[in-house]
Order: structure tokens, then sequence, then C-alpha cells
């Protein structure tokens, strides 16, 4: 599916565009793995006070989840149009899938 015509004005309509983008297995499971990298680095990064691990966050959650939508999924990620929502949409992803709410 591709961007909606007219500019989305909630995270409620969001949310369904979110899923049919990450409609495959793989794209699902590769952005779980790229979030939790990025939340560990994350959590690394506080213990360790260690400050470059905070820039590394971000590679760690995007590099694998726009690997995903190029190569995987074959869409442009929602990022580039929405990019708070479609991180909200992310954890929300990934806590979902966490807790067996969204299969793989």
């Amino acid at each position: 599916m591709a961007l909606p015509q007219e500019k989305l004005k909630s995270f409620a309509e969001f949310w369904p565009y979110y899923l049919q983008q990450h409609s495959k297995p793989q794209t699902k499971w590769i952005h779980f793995f790229g979030t939790t990298l990025a939340i560990c680095t994350l959590i690394a990064g506080l213990i360790t006070g260690i400050w470059w691990l905070f820039l590394v966050m971000f590679v760690a959650g995007y590099a694998p989840a726009w690997y995903g939508h190029f190569f995987v999924e074959h869409n442009r990620p929602a990022t580039f149009t929405y990019p708070f929502w479609s991180l909200a949409a992310d954890f929300k992803m990934w806590f979902y899938m966490l807790t067996g709410r969204i299969k793989g």
C-alpha cells in the first residue's frame, strides 16, 4: 500500500497504515530485532555512561528496520513521513509481539 493520499491526522489513523506496511513476518521480526537492539544499546549507554552508545542506538534501531522495508517488504519506511508516530508504532508493535498480541 502506498502512502495515503491525505495526511493522517492521528496515531489512531496511522496505526492501521503502519501494520499494512509491515505485512510480512520477516519485516516484523527484523523490526523486533532492531528495536530490541536499540533498547539494549540505550540501557548499556545509561549504565556505562558511554555517550556514543546513544548515537549507536539510532543506527541499531533504524538500520535493520530500513533494511526490512527496502529489501523484504519493498516499501518506503513511514519514518520518512511520520517520524514520531512511526517510532511510537515501532515500540507498540515490539510490545505486542513480545506479549503475543501480534504474531510475526
